[in-house]
C-alpha cells in the first residue's frame, strides 16, 4: 500500500496576468498611449521595464488587449466598478398587502399607504383578499376591495393580469408605473417683466 501523497497548497495563479497569460500574442497598450501587436513573451517584458504588470483587459478581442499597469491598481479599479453597479442595481420584490372582505375604511386606508409606499420603491404589490369560513360565498365583496384597490392607487400601480382567485383567495397584482420626470421650462429670452402699476396720482 502506497503512502499518502503529502498535501501541497498550490499558489494562487493570477489569470490573464504577466506570465499566466496564454494568448501567444496580443496588443499591448503602454501609459505613454502606444500600442502594438508583439508577441506575450515580449509585451510581459516591456512592461516589466515600466516597473508594471501586463493584464489581458479585453481577452475576446482579435488579437487579445493587454494593458501595462499597476496590478493592485487594476484590482482597486475593479472592484470599485462592481460596487458601483451593484448600487445601480435594484431588487424589485413583491409586497404583500392582506385585506379581509368587509375590512373597515381605517384599515383599508392604512393597507392602501403601505401598498403606495411598497409601488413608490420600485416594488411589485400582491393585494389578497382572504376568505374564512361562509365569506367564501361572497367572493364580489373581495372583488370589490381589490378593485378599489386598483383605482384609488392608478396614479403610481397597473394591474397584472386582472383579479383571480386561488383556493380561498382573491388577488391582483400591482406593478409601479413609469412616471416621466418633467421637463423644466426655461424662461423665454424674449420675455419682458411686466411693468409694475402706476401709483394712483
Amino acid at each position: 500500500m502506497r503512502p499518502p501523497r503529502p498535501f501541497v497548497r498550490r499558489p494562487r495563479v493570477r489569470e490573464n496576468v504577466n506570465e499566466a497569460i496564454r494568448f501567444r500574442e496580443v496588443r499591448a497598450v503602454f501609459p505613454d498611449g502606444s500600442n502594438a501587436v508583439m508577441p506575450t513573451p515580449e509585451a510581459i517584458a516591456r512592461a516589466k521595464d515600466l516597473g508594471l504588470d501586463l493584464i489581458v483587459i479585453a481577452p475576446t478581442a482579435q488579437p487579445p488587449v493587454a494593458k501595462a499597469m499597476d496590478y493592485g491598481q487594476w484590482q482597486y479599479e475593479e472592484k470599485k466598478k462592481k460596487n458601483e453597479a451593484k448600487k445601480k442595481q435594484h431588487v424589485i420584490l413583491v409586497k404583500e398587502v392582506k385585506f379581509r372582505p368587509n375590512t373597515d375604511d381605517h384599515d383599508y386606508e392604512f393597507k392602501k399607504k403601505h401598498a403606495e409606499r411598497f409601488l413608490g420603491e420600485g416594488n411589485r404589490v400582491k393585494a389578497v383578499v382572504q376568505f374564512r369560513g361562509r365569506e367564501i360565498a361572497h367572493t364580489d365583496l373581495g372583488r370589490r376591495v381589490l378593485e378599489r384597490l386598483s383605482k384609488d392607487l392608478a396614479e403610481v400601480g397597473q394591474v397584472e393580469g386582472g383579479i383571480r382567485m386561488e383556493g380561498r383567495m382573491a388577488l391582483m397584482i400591482l406593478s409601479p408605473v413609469k412616471t416621466e420626470k418633467p421637463k423644466s421650462e426655461k424662461p423665454k429670452a424674449d420675455a419682458k417683466p411686466t411693468p409694475p402699476p402706476a401709483a394712483a396720482g
